[in-house]
């Protein structure tokens, strides 16, 4: 078994075509394809059922992804501490953040990483914390950026906590609340809600505090991106509740303090097996300490 036939079985699941796949892989279609059959009569089981309009996993090849990726993760960790050794910081770093972090500039952060290790190559994947933590504890992201309600912390990985901040109230600028200087729950339980999908820690943050206090609102609209929610809450569409530290990047809507606010708190995390060295150093620049708060399980 070849790790070249493992990417091109990763490509594949995670674009679930054959064409993206060698596209993405930078190698013909008919190459890509006769790797993976031939892994395919290695293992003596079908990956993947084709059909002429799409592609789907098998039972086999839910179950040989997550090897895959720890065995390609294991091998490129090697190469990597091997140039560690020697002093060179290569291979590559996956970043995940939330669409709405703010304890990080992640841009800056990305700028001044990849001034210092040129080599590196990064990639980022914007989405939801479970989702990232999920990722990070299977070995498919290096190091991510999330927001959880006070009552929660990031399970499965080890984690530093970055910040806390309170939600805000976020209405259009012709909005009645737009000339309120405060703002509590239960006014707030009367207007229709921009928020994220429903059993998100995102969305969480809201529930849990209308919950506490005996209210129910209504979510008109669910999005799954921050910036969206913002434009969709400037056209008057309904009001949100956002982190205060991150809707100063924001434009063309009002913010209002809640008396009744409800927090989270930002953390990053990386896999409890230990940082790479190329996560080591992003980290290090933004001085994170090597020793974790702790290991939730």
């Amino acid at each position: 078994m070849e790790l070249q036939q493992m990417r091109y079985v990763l490509a594949v699941a995670e674009t679930m075509s054959f064409t993206r796949a060698a596209e993405r892989c930078h190698v013909v279609q008919s190459a890509l394809s006769h790797q993976v059959a031939r892994l395919e009569q290695e293992l003596g089981t079908r990956l993947f059922e084709r059909t002429t309009r799409r592609v789907r996993l098998t039972p086999a090849g839910e179950a040989f992804l997550p090897a895959a990726r720890q065995c390609l993760a294991a091998a490129e960790r090697a190469v990597a501490e091997v140039a560690a050794a020697v002093g060179e910081v290569r291979g590559q770093l996956r970043v995940g953040v939330i669409s709405s972090v703010a304890a990080v500039d992640i841009p800056r952060a990305l700028r001044d990483f990849r001034r210092r290790y040129p080599q590196v190559r990064v990639s980022l994947r914007v989405g939801a914390s479970e989702e990232l933590v999920e990722r990070v504890g299977e070995g498919d992201i290096e190091v991510a950026f999330l927001g959880l309600p006070t009552t929660a912390r990031p399970q499965g990985v080890e984690a530093h906590a970055l910040g806390r901040d309170r939600l805000v109230a976020v209405v259009s600028p012709d909005h009645p609340l737009a000339h309120a200087e405060t703002v509590d729950l239960r006014r707030l339980a009367e207007e229709e809600f921009v928020d994220l999908p429903a059993k998100t820690a995102g969305r969480a943050q809201s529930d849990l505090a209308f919950a506490a206090a005996g209210l129910t609102r209504d979510v008109a609209f669910e999005v799954t991106n921050t910036h969206f929610l913002a434009r969709l809450v400037g056209q008057g569409l309904g009001v949100a509740m956002l982190p205060y530290a991150y809707v100063a990047q924001l434009s063309g809507v009002t913010t209002l303090e809640v008396t009744d606010a409800p927090a989270r708190v930002e953390y990053v995390v990386w896999p409890t097996g230990g940082r790479t060295p190329a996560a080591t150093a992003f980290l290090r620049l933004l001085d994170v300490p090597e020793a974790p708060e702790g290991v939730a399980t």
